[in-house]
């Protein structure tokens, strides 16, 4: 008999099942819509789908009465460029500390508990700090994601520094290998491929950072807005915005573990062995 966990679904099977959740989820969502609206045509909790088509043509086609942007474009440009500069910091940062910290050990003996401790602080905590050192501007809301990612990433790439196999790096240094090439053309191949899986598994995370401080202070951004029109129940903007930003996400996810199996294709070849 055929185990169930040696079964694996077609292609088509796989996209059918990846879709059903999603799909049965909007059918509850509209079902139960229609039994609130059905008793108060008034209740903003769970607006109609024709809610939702007015109000996104007001924020992403209409320009605004105010400035004459389209408010989605701005927002949405605004979140980007934001997440964008703090996880690519923190990436670079988090390679440089990570990949010195598993490989030398003096070095982690001396920082890797400063690391880790400072991987606890909650990022959210210190941005009132960050407030007041960098002001309400761009710089705070970028600091932020590179405080809260970069120790994480720092952390992660150490541990695949320290993961690798040691029979590599004794061979290396018989062959003359110094500390800096073989950091160079021993380690660095075989944990980038892994920086990015890091950047994939933090982006979440960097999420709630510059949603959090857009917040808080911001005239522009994905964050804004929601918490913008939260006062007048505006739940047509919220929920539109929300899936927006889970679908950029995806996007950003999708996007970098295809770029990393591209430039790296044994390392797909690994995953798909595993």
């Amino acid at each position: 008999m055929k185990r169930l966990m040696n079964q694996k679904p077609s292609r088509a099977a796989a996209i059918f099942w990846g879709l059903l959740p999603f799909l049965l989820l909007t059918l509850f969502y509209f079902v139960a819509s229609e039994a609130r609206l059905a008793e108060n045509p008034n209740d903003k909790l769970l607006p109609s789908a024709g809610s939702f088509a007015s109000a996104m043509d007001r924020m992403a086609f209409a320009p605004s009465p105010r400035t004459g942007e389209i408010l989605f474009v701005v927002d949405t440009a605004a979140s980007l460029e934001r997440l964008g500069l703090g996880v690519i910091i923190s990436a670079l940062l988090g390679l440089l500390i990570g990949v010195p910290l598993g490989l030398i050990p003096y070095l982690r003996a001396g920082l890797s508990p400063f690391v880790a401790a400072f991987s606890m602080v909650p990022p959210m905590a210190i941005l009132p700090i960050l407030f007041i050192i960098f002001g309400m501007g761009e710089l705070s809301k970028v600091a932020l994601i590179v405080i809260g990612v970069t120790p994480l990433i720092a952390r992660d790439m150490q541990q695949r520094v320290q993961e690798l196999p040691l029979e590599q790096l004794i061979k290396a240094q018989t062959l003359g290998g110094s500390t800096w090439n073989i950091a160079l053309r021993v380690v660095l191949p075989q944990v980038f491929p892994r920086l990015l899986d890091a950047v994939r598994l933090t982006l979440g995370t960097a999420w709630i950072f510059l949603i959090s401080a857009e917040a808080i202070a911001s005239s522009e951004g994905l964050g804004y807005r929601i918490f913008l029109v939260r006062r007048y129940l505006s739940m047509d903007v919220i929920l539109p915005y929300v899936v927006w930003i889970t679908l950029l996400a995806f996007a950003l996810d999708f996007s970098i573990k295809r770029l990393t199996y591209a430039l790296f294709p044994w390392y797909k070849a690994g995953r798909e062995e595993s």
